[in-house]
């Protein structure tokens, strides 16, 4: 069997889901550092970051990236890192 062919867009679904994964790292130090506070309220940064793991997920589909956790056989690029997924803390006021 013949190893399937890169088709003509997937360098550019790449660098979207590179573009989406940059976003999901700048949320993660948002979260890290609390100053999500300062751009959003509890439900919008829930529902921005819900937002941002579907999207990670459907530009992995479309660029053939394997969703994160399932083994993938041996890629030709090195492992991208794994960023982990963003947690929100517990508001310090009520909306």
């Amino acid at each position: 069997m013949s190893a399937p062919q890169e088709g003509r867009y997937d360098s550019i679904a790449r660098r979207w889901l590179a573009l989406v994964e940059r976003r999901q790292a700048h949320l993660t130090e948002l979260t890290e550092t609390g100053r999500w506070r300062h751009y959003y309220t509890q439900a919008e940064f829930r529902e921005e970051v819900d937002r941002l793991l579907l999207v990670r997920e459907q530009w992995a589909m479309i660029a053939g990236v394997p969703p994160r956790g399932e083994d993938a056989e041996e890629e030709k690029e090195p492992p991208r890192p794994q960023i982990r997924q963003i947690r929100v803390p517990a508001p310090l006021w009520d909306d």
